[in-house]
């Protein structure tokens, strides 16, 4: 273990941020070199006169500018120069991320990390085809290479019918855009995805959210509205529900399935996280594929940086309107995002992707199970987050505000709450780029307070 203890100056900074400066000052003179074993946390604090939260904040911020690795048991190791000063991993950028956001982790296996790379090299070396203008839905081949992803949820359409999109939020629009117009109503549960309540606002949608039971929507109440409401379409978010971390099962679906059928309402199936869930029930776009628009973004399963989603639509009729709609707004996904995609589904690196995204979120969900034990939160062992109900007299105001800088993620109950006052919950992230140990300190804060004395209503 390396005895180092950092030098402040005279920069005015928090002590968190001349750390994490120190850090990275002496990795570059090489005072500090790839693999050293930085102080732990408490010792270095017990040194320098600080809190413990002052330095855990510091190993943070050194983490999301790549300088460092954790590992929990291990402790924090500088790591290789190239990847932390190197232009494929520029620090500035790793600083660029909204903790708000739904992430995966992100994969750090370097077996993993290296076939990725190669993926990427091998795009490269017929890079000037891919900085054409190409098909509003994809090439021939990059749709195969959907319906071959597709095909393992058990989605096996005709070609004419997928469309490789960018992203799951500009297909949402696209398909909004194709079903309904400004003042009409579309159905969707209760708490629901922060995006769909956006662009509904934005095309002058009126949304009508649904009861749920531990199920999913109910289907009575689905029947109900479709007769009082005369909803253009129904939006779910079946699988790993965000925020509330449900996956509404196969008997369930069956019967949501059978009210859509008989109204021959259309349903928007949101299933950025089916391919997290392993053995997930099968998609809607399987029980009744004549009404469902699929929309299965990448986001959550490979990164949210591709902006692509695998799109189903119910025909192709209503594919070649989803193309036109989106040259309108998005002219095509980028060839080069699809290109790198169809060549990781092609080599297994994908699912490799995706069989990391599952484990570690795993392991993340046992922390936070540990860490929070005695607190009200639902939870799923793939799902990126838990749904957290705040104990009496916490708000989530001051919560949100307690938690600031601390390297995980809150978003309160209103961003997702449809009608009415929201209640006291808060969805917490656990993905991204926080190690274990990060998410460990992290939530062991907000497990502080959680059970601190002073709160405001």
């Amino acid at each position: 273990m390396k005895s180092w203890v950092p030098t402040f100056g005279t920069s005015g900074k928090p002590r968190y941020l001349e750390i994490a400066d120190a850090i990275e000052r002496d990795t570059q003179s090489g005072m500090l070199s790839a693999g050293d074993r930085l102080p732990p946390q408490r010792r270095l604090a017990e040194v320098l006169g600080l809190d413990f939260t002052t330095i855990s904040r510091a190993y943070t911020e050194a983490q999301s500018r790549g300088l460092v690795e954790s590992h929990v048991g291990r402790g924090t190791f500088v790591r290789e120069r190239a990847v932390a000063t190197g232009p494929a991993a520029d620090p500035r950028r790793a600083r660029e991320q909204d903790l708000a956001m739904n992430l995966p982790p992100e994969p750090d296996d370097p077996a993993l990390l290296a076939a990725m790379r190669a993926g990427l090299e091998t795009v490269g070396a017929n890079l000037v085809p891919l900085l054409r203008y190409q098909s509003a839905i994809g090439s021939e081949m990059d749709r195969a290479a959907a319906l071959s992803w597709l095909s393992m949820r058990g989605m096996v359409p005709n070609l004419d019918r997928i469309a490789v999109t960018p992203g799951a939020h500009a297909t949402m629009v696209a398909v909004l855009h194709t079903l309904a117009s400004p003042g009409d109503t579309i159905l969707c549960e209760a708490i629901t995805y922060p995006g769909l309540r956006s662009i509904a606002a934005r095309a002058g949608l009126h949304l009508v959210g649904l009861p749920v039971d531990g199920a999913g929507i109910l289907p009575d109440a689905l029947s109900d509205a479709i007769l009082k409401h005369e909803p253009k379409a129904l939006y779910l978010n079946p699988t790993l529900h965000n925020p509330t971390t449900l996956t509404i099962p196969a008997d369930r679906r069956m019967e949501i399935a059978e009210v859509l059928q008989r109204y021959r309402l259309p349903l928007i199936e949101d299933d950025a996280y089916g391919f997290v869930q392993p053995n997930a029930p099968a998609p809607f776009a399987t029980l009744v594929p004549n009404l469902t628009w699929h929309i299965g973004g990448l986001a959550k399963c490979i990164g949210a940086g591709l902006r692509l989603a695998f799109t189903i639509a119910p025909d192709s009729r209503s594919s070649y309107q989803l193309a036109q709609t989106l040259r309108v707004g998005n002219v095509m996904a980028s060839p080069l995002s699809m290109a790198l995609v169809t060549r990781w589904i092609e080599d297994g690196t994908a699912d490799r992707i995706c069989r990391f995204i599952r484990a570690e979120s795993a392991a993340r969900q046992d922390i936070a199970e540990k860490v929070l034990h005695g607190f009200d939160f639902d939870a799923d062992r793939h799902a990126f987050n838990i749904w957290l109900k705040l104990p009496v007299g916490v708000s989530r105001a001051e919560l949100m505000g307690r938690m600031n800088g601390h390297g995980i993620g809150l978003m309160p109950s209103d961003a997702f709450t449809v009608h009415g006052t929201p209640d006291e919950h808060v969805r917490i992230c656990l993905g991204g780029p926080i190690s274990r140990e990060g998410l460990n300190n992290g939530l062991s804060f907000l497990a502080n307070s959680l059970n601190g004395e002073s709160w405001l209503g």
